[in-house]
């Protein structure tokens, strides 16, 4: 999940919400991107509830990854900017502080 975000913020390095809107290339691996996040979330729900728990919205995360999958069609990619932009740095910093703990443990 933390590669994945890392990749999500590369391809969105230093470029506009216009210029995110105009490029097919980038919003497609983004897109693959957020996919990754949620099916690795979905399957930790399965394999360590306690862990999956500790993970703030969690269950929306699995949501907006299947939104994505199933229903492409209906993607906002300003939503997409937004969870970029928003949600996305705190779920890398709670996924690399459980890590940590975990390694620790």
């Amino acid at each position: 999940m933390i590669e994945a975000g890392h990749a999500i913020q590369k391809a969105v390095d230093c470029i506009s919400v216009d210029d995110y809107c105009k490029s097919r290339l980038i919003r497609s691996s983004v897109e693959r991107e957020f996919t990754i996040i949620g099916e690795a979330l979905s399957q930790l729900s399965r394999r360590d509830l306690d862990l999956f728990i500790q993970i703030d919205q969690a269950p929306q995360i699995i949501s907006f990854r299947n939104k994505l999958t199933h229903d492409y069609v209906a993607i906002n990619d300003q939503l997409v900017w937004g969870v970029i932009q928003g949600s996305l740095p705190a779920l890398l910093a709670q996924c690399t502080q459980l890590l940590i703990e975990l390694n620790g443990a």
